[in-house]
């Protein structure tokens, strides 16, 4: 949408494995969608530097077309890599915007805050601003299969030295969430406050997601439903009487293919059976 009010054509490179309908929304926004196999971030065809290298090439094929012209003969044309895991414009938005709406919002009488982590701007804009105003909210990650961050978090280490980026180049753990978790340290990422992190697992995710639709009305996606069940968690923790706070950041309508799809979850024996929350071990009343 940024690109279009610009006039700017977006190229956007996305794993393969990623629902459909996110590629099919981007077409339809008019980006052009190229949907490459998953593959660490070593490897020269990670989605990453398959998008930085299209940028860098179009950027230089653009200066070369300037040699020899005057700056009033410069267009448009050219490239820029967006770089959306270490662009720090990501944790700015969080620190400068979304922190301080929490704060208004719940007046500054907050105990928690939890989230999951991708690119990880969001709870690590959300998490230094919060502990700015007040060093006692504790701030916390849900982590999903797969991702080394958990580990990071609690005990400073990111993964087993024989799963080193740069050594693994096999695909990924696959889990069923989208958009959270990764193996690696962002420049986003390091700029979190963190007091410890809880994993998190896909059933817990898959069983929250239809849980929060029965009972709350809310349709959410499967990064949604993760900081859900890290909330109970923190809840659990806590004890009666806290105020906690998570972000919803996904629609369930961008993962109807996947994590609402009756088939998939069934070939991953996913199929949700809960009634209430029993899947996180609680036998109390909802």
């Amino acid at each position: 949408m940024v690109a279009s009010a610009y006039g700017c054509k977006c190229h956007v490179v996305i794993p393969d494995d990623a629902a459909i309908e996110k590629a099919q929304t981007l077409e339809a926004l008019g980006a052009t969608v190229d949907r490459v196999r998953p593959v660490s971030i070593s490897h020269k065809d990670h989605f990453v530097n398959i998008a930085r290298r299209k940028a860098e090439l179009a950027e230089s094929a653009y200066r070369a077309q300037l040699d020899g012209k005057n700056e009033s003969e410069k267009d448009c044309r050219g490239g820029y890599f967006a770089d959306q895991f270490e662009n720090l414009a990501n944790f700015r938005a969080h620190y400068q915007h979304t922190g301080p709406e929490i704060w208004a919002q719940t007046s500054g009488d907050l105990d928690a805050f939890i989230a999951a982590a991708g690119t990880g701007g969001t709870v690590a804009g959300i998490s230094r601003f919060l502990k700015e105003k007040d060093k006692r909210i504790q701030c916390f990650l849900i982590d999903p299969p797969g991702s080394s961050l958990y580990n990071r978090v609690t005990r400073g280490v990111m993964y087993a030295h024989e799963e080193a980026e740069g050594k693994r180049l096999k695909n990924p753990f696959d889990t069923i969430t989208e958009g959270i978790g990764i193996n690696r340290l962002t420049e986003n990422f390091k700029l979190a406050l963190l007091d410890g992190a809880f994993r998190g697992t896909d059933r817990e995710a898959v069983e929250m997601a239809r849980f929060l639709v029965k009972k709350e009305g809310l349709f959410l996606g499967s990064s949604s439903a993760m900081n859900c069940v890290g909330a109970y968690r923190v809840a659990k923790q806590l004890g009666p009487g806290h105020t906690i706070v998570t972000i919803l950041c996904d629609s369930g309508i961008r993962h109807l293919s996947k994590f609402y799809n009756v088939d998939y979850l069934a070939r991953l024996n996913l199929t949700p059976t809960a009634e209430g929350l029993e899947f996180l071990g609680t036998k109390e009343p909802i």
